[in-house]
């Protein structure tokens, strides 16, 4: 059995949790992710317990719970400032809608609980002691860099169709190859992932699309036509299919999607739609258009002074970083250096604003606004210094 002497802290403070319940009885140990990233020697956010203790015992041994997903078997636990998932060992069956299990039981045997695990690297427990449990060879795929499912991939994927989204993200985020039986599997069993919600999916996307192996990751999502059951890519594996040949990986969410509309060859009205249907937030999908819409211009000519502005630096950063992701020749180091040198670079630092205008006695409505513009331009421009006496002068002549 493999034993891990040095726990990280976030295990050693944790460890009085599974003591306690020991101490009552019962059997209790770290599992899932938080093991794996362990090994892997990732960072790791938070840790799950999974215990033969009934969620009503877990209750009553600990002063401090929240019932999170007691019909589940979920208890989170609050402990010396810390939170914990302690979770009952269960098994599970009958899923009408290839997300959630119809029927949760309780066991009180870990090999069972493992069992029913998605992944073989998902799929290890460790006890207090550190000593790791694995029933499935999970040591021997993360050895492999091997993503693969426990037991039948089919059952696996009919039980939860979401997990062939996450097969696909582990593959990105872990730069690990995907079990051919499983990848089959996925394959045979695509259209599943239409019952599953969009939300889900995105979150799944998304990190597939920031991972640090996207381009492979995304090939798999191309080939075994799991992009044929999400909103807007259906049909379009050829214009896709270049993103499994580019070799740097987006840098950020609004980065990524930018580079699938630009190889979806969206037009500018189309993209508040895809980003709709793909349940985005009105803020990313403002983003996302305004780095579309400066990469266009970029891929023609020299963007202006105040094309610049209007951008402003995270946009700019991430148009450069969707160019270069995408072979687009640009000089980066001209256009930062154009727009460090402006003389605002938001709208905020601009000195007036439509008060100080209406007080000058502009009247409100649409030429005020108007006016506001014309000031930004020529303030941007360099022909107008940024002080309210400059602009009064302006305003007087």
């Amino acid at each position: 059995m493999m034993k891990i002497d040095n726990l990280p802290e976030i295990f050693t403070v944790a460890v009085p949790v599974l003591e306690k319940l020991e101490q009552a009885g019962f059997e209790a140990y770290f599992v899932g992710g938080s093991v794996r990233d362990l090994l892997l020697k990732r960072q790791i956010h938070d840790i799950d317990i999974a215990t033969s203790a009934y969620p009503e015992e877990v209750k009553e041994l600990f002063s401090r719970s929240i019932d999170t997903g007691i019909k589940h078997g979920t208890v989170t636990v609050l402990y010396h400032g810390q939170s914990y998932e302690i979770t009952t060992f269960r098994t599970e069956s009958g899923y009408q809608d290839y997300r959630r299990p119809d029927h949760v039981t309780f066991v009180q045997n870990l090999s069972e609980d493992l069992k029913r695990r998605d992944f073989t690297i998902n799929a290890l427990a460790m006890n207090r002691h550190g000593e790791v449990i694995d029933l499935f060879d999970g040591l021997g795929d993360l050895h492999k860099c091997l993503i693969k499912a426990v037991g039948n991939p089919e059952q696996r994927f009919n039980e939860d169709a979401l997990r062939m989204m996450r097969a696909v993200r582990f593959m990105s985020q872990l730069k690990f190859q995907l079990e051919p039986q499983t990848e089959q599997a996925i394959a045979d069993h695509h259209q599943l992932l239409s019952q599953i919600s969009i939300e889900r999916i995105r979150d799944e996307f998304v990190k597939l699309g920031t991972g640090k192996s996207s381009a492979e990751a995304f090939r798999i999502f191309l080939d075994t036509n799991l992009s044929e059951e999400v909103p807007g890519f259906a049909g379009h594996k050829e214009l896709l299919k270049i993103y499994s040949s580019l070799e740097f990986n987006p840098s950020n969410e609004q980065s990524f999607w930018a580079i699938i509309i630009i190889l979806l060859k969206l037009q500018d009205d189309q993209i508040k739609q895809f980003m709709r249907a793909w349940k985005n937030s009105n803020a990313m999908t403002a983003m996302v258009e305004q780095i579309v819409a400066l990469f266009d211009i970029i891929s023609q000519r020299p963007p202006t002074d105040f094309e610049l502005f209007e951008a402003g630096q995270d946009i700019l950063f991430s148009t450069i970083d969707v160019a270069r992701i995408l072979g687009q020749p640009i000089n980066s180091e001209i256009l930062v250096d154009r727009y460090l040198a402006l003389p605002i670079k938001t709208s905020a630092e601009l000195a007036v604003d439509g008060r100080f205008l209406i007080k000058t006695g502009i009247e409100p409505g649409p030429r005020l606004g108007q006016l506001l513009t014309e000031i930004k331009k020529m303030v941007v421009a360099g022909k107008l210094e940024n002080s309210e006496e400059a602009v009064k002068e302006y305003l007087a002549g």
